[in-house]
C-alpha cells in the first residue's frame, strides 16, 4: 500500500482479517457466535496525518512496542477545537456533620480550584499531549469567560476565535466536594450556570463565518457538542463541508440528542454506549447487535468510521465496509467517570497526528480514558501517563530487565493502583534453590518484586575475587528475570545498593537474617513508612561453598 501526502485524504485504512487488537486482543462481531469464517479485509479513506505506513494496520495482540513509538511521535500538530466552552470550579471540603437545619451534610470549606470544562478538558488534554490547539467557541462578557481565556493560554492553547458575547453568561459548573469515609472525596452537589438557548442569528453567522475561515490553516479538526448551542445544524455542515474540501479529518464527540444528521459525512464519531442508544431509539442486549446497529449509523451518515465507548468494556469501532471489532481494556478502579469523554478524543486525534491507523488510535483512546476514570474531574492525561501505561502492558514482552529512571516511572504507576513495592538485592552470580525460595518469600510481603543485582563492575568492588563474577550481568539478570516471583531486575554500579534504595523508595526492604546487624537502606525506609524484614536463609545453599566444591572437584550432589 502506498500512502499518499498528508493533504490528500487518501491513505488506505486495512484491516486484515483474523488479527487481533486492543488490551487481550480484538473480536469481530459476527452474527452468529459459531460462525467460522471472517469477512475478508476491507478499506477505508481518510487522510494520514504523518507517517508513511505499508504494514498490515490492524496490530498483533501484545504489539505494545509500535503503540509506544506511535505515543513517543506525537507532535505539535494543529488541531482546530469547535465546541461548547465551560468554566469548571470545585469546592473541596470536610463533611463530618449533618445540618441541623436540614438532612443535609455541612460543607466545611477547605480549598477551591478552578480548571477548563466542556471543550476546555478537551483543548488541555491535547496541550498535555503535545499539540498546537485553536479554539473557537463562545462565552460570555464576563468575569468567569476571562477566568476561562487565561486558564486556555497558560495551557498555550489559542482563544482568537472565542466571541466574548455580553448577552450570554459563559457556562460554569461548580461541584461541592465532601471527604468521605475519612479519606475518599464525593461530589455533593453540582451546580450550573447556562443557557443552551439557540445562538442569536448575527452570533451564530459570525461564529459559522469565523470556524469555516479557520479549517484551512488546521490538519485535524474536532467538534465537541455538548447540546449548549454552538455546535448547531448549520455549523456542523458547513465545517464538516469546508474540512471535507480541504482533506482535513473531523472528529466529532456528539451530544445526547435524538438524531445525529447534523454530523453527517464526519470522518469519526465517538459516542459512548447511552449516547449512542439515545441517537438511534433502541437498546441493545448483546455488543452483537449494538455493532449491526454502529454500522447501519456508518452507512447512513456516510462515516468513515464509528467508536462507541463501553466503560468498562472498552469501546467498539466498525469502518465504513467492514464488521465492527470490540476493543477490550484493562479492568480498572473507577474513582470518577468525568471527562473520559474528553480524554479519549483528544487521544484518537493525537495517535492520528502521529500517524496511527485507526485500531491503534482505538487502543490508545481505550488507555486515555481509562487513566482518566482514576482521576477525579477532568484532569488532562499527559504523553508520559501513556507511556509508563503501555511500558507496564510491555513489560512481559520486553523482559524485567529495567534502567532506573523507567523504572521508577513503572513503580509510580503500579503504585497509584495500590500496589505494594517490595525490594532485595544481590549478586546471584550461581542461582540455586536456596535463592528462588528466598525470592519466593520476598514477594509474599508485597505485590512488586524489586531485585537490585549488582553489575559486574559492582561485584568486582567488593573483593570476592579476579575470577568473579563467574556469569556475567545479563546472564544473571536473565536467569533471575526467568523466576515468576521476580516482576523486575535493576542493575546497580555501586559497591553498595543505598542510592538505588533511594532511588526505588520500596514501602517493603527485604535482607537475610545475616545481616541483621546492618542492612543497607534501613534508616531511608524507614524514614519513608516503610518497613525492613530479615528472612532465614536455606540451610545448605552458598553461592560461595558452591564454588569451593567446584573448584576442589567436590561432587555438588
Amino acid at each position: 500500500m502506498v500512502c499518499s501526502p498528508v493533504k490528500s485524504f487518501t491513505t488506505c485504512l486495512l484491516f486484515q482479517a483474523g488479527l487481533a487488537i486492543g488490551h487481550a486482543g480484538g473480536t469481530e462481531l459476527t452474527d452468529s457466535p459459531s460462525a467460522d469464517s471472517i469477512q475478508p479485509g476491507f478499506a477505508v479513506q481518510r487522510r494520514m496525518i504523518g507517517g508513511n505506513h505499508s504494514q498490515p494496520l490492524v496490530p498483533a495482540d501484545g504489539d505494545v512496542g509500535r503503540l509506544i513509538a506511535l505515543v513517543e511521535a506525537i507532535t505539535a500538530r494543529q488541531v482546530l477545537l469547535i465546541g461548547d466552552w465551560m468554566l469548571d470550579r470545585y469546592i473541596y471540603g470536610d463533611t463530618d456533620r449533618i445540618s441541623p437545619e436540614a438532612p443535609v451534610p455541612v460543607l466545611r470549606v477547605v480549598s477551591r480550584e478552578v480548571r477548563a470544562g466542556g471543550s476546555g478538558s478537551v483543548a488541555a488534554n491535547l496541550a498535555a499531549l503535545g499539540l498546537r490547539v485553536r479554539c473557537c467557541g463562545l462565552i460570555g462578557r464576563d468575569e468567569r469567560g476571562s477566568q476561562l481565556i487565561e486558564l486556555l493560554q497558560e495551557m498555550g492553547v489559542r482563544t482568537d476565535l472565542m466571541i466574548r458575547d455580553p448577552a450570554r453568561p459563559t457556562t460554569t459548573k461548580t461541584r461541592m466536594i465532601g471527604l468521605a469515609q475519612a479519606r475518599h472525596r464525593q461530589q455533593l452537589l453540582r451546580v450550573d450556570w447556562e443557557e443552551a438557548a439557540p445562538l442569536a442569528e448575527s452570533v451564530r453567522n459570525r461564529l459559522i463565518e469565523m470556524a469555516v475561515e479557520a479549517v484551512p490553516s488546521a490538519e485535524v479538526v474536532c467538534l465537541q457538542d455538548y447540546g449548549k448551542g454552538v455546535v448547531g445544524e448549520e455549523l456542523a455542515r458547513q465545517v464538516i463541508d469546508a474540512a471535507r474540501r480541504h482533506g482535513e479529518p473531523v472528529l466529532v464527540d456528539p451530544a445526547p440528542i435524538e438524531s445525529y444528521d447534523k454530523y453527517r459525512r464526519a470522518t469519526m464519531l465517538t459516542p459512548n454506549r447511552a449516547e449512542f442508544s439515545r441517537a438511534t431509539g433502541r437498546t441493545y442486549d448483546s455488543l452483537a447487535a449494538l455493532g449491526r446497529a454502529a454500522r447501519e449509523m456508518v452507512e447512513a451518515l456516510e462515516l468513515q468510521a464509528l467508536l462507541v465507548t463501553l466503560d468498562r468494556e472498552g469501546g467498539l469501532v466498525v469502518a465504513r465496509g467492514g464488521q465492527p471489532l470490540h476493543v477490550p481494556t484493562r479492568p480498572r478502579a473507577v474513582y470518577d467517570n468525568t471527562g473520559a469523554g474528553d480524554a479519549v478524543l483528544a487521544m484518537v486525534v493525537a495517535a492520528f497526528a502521529a500517524g496511527a491507523e485507526l485500531p491503534d488510535a482505538v487502543r490508545l483512546a481505550n488507555i486515555a480514558g481509562g487513566l482518566e476514570v482514576e482521576k477525579f474531574g477532568c484532569v488532562p492525561i499527559t504523553r508520559e501517563e501513556v507511556l509508563a501505561e503501555l511500558r507496564l502492558e510491555d513489560h512481559s514482552r520486553t523482559g524485567k530487565l529495567r534502567p532506573v529512571g523507567q523504572l521508577v516511572a513503572e513503580l509510580d504507576r503500579r503504585r497509584d493502583r495500590g500496589q505494594t513495592v517490595v525490594f532485595t538485592n544481590g549478586c546471584f552470580d550461581i542461582l540455586h534453590p536456596g535463592h528462588a525460595r528466598f525470592l519466593r518469600q520476598c514477594k509474599k510481603h508485597g505485590d512488586v518484586l524489586v531485585v537490585g543485582l549488582n553489575s559486574d563492575a559492582s561485584v568486582q568492588a567488593q573483593g570476592k575475587g579476579d575470577d568473579r563474577p563467574i556469569n556475567g550481568q545479563r546472564d544473571r539478570a536473565e536467569m533471575l528475570s526467568a523466576l515468576a516471583d521476580v516482576d523486575y531486575v535493576v542493575l546497580f554500579d555501586e559497591p553498595s545498593p543505598e542510592k538505588l534504595i533511594r532511588q526505588v523508595r520500596p514501602e517493603v526492604l527485604i535482607k537475610g537474617q545475616d545481616w541483621e546487624d546492618w542492612v543497607c537502606g534501613r534508616e531511608f525506609v524507614e524514614s519513608i513508612g516503610g518497613r525492613v524484614v530479615l528472612l532465614p536463609l536455606e540451610a545448605g545453599y552458598s553461592t560461595t561453598a558452591l564454588l569451593e566444591r567446584i573448584r576442589s572437584g567436590v561432587p555438588t550432589t
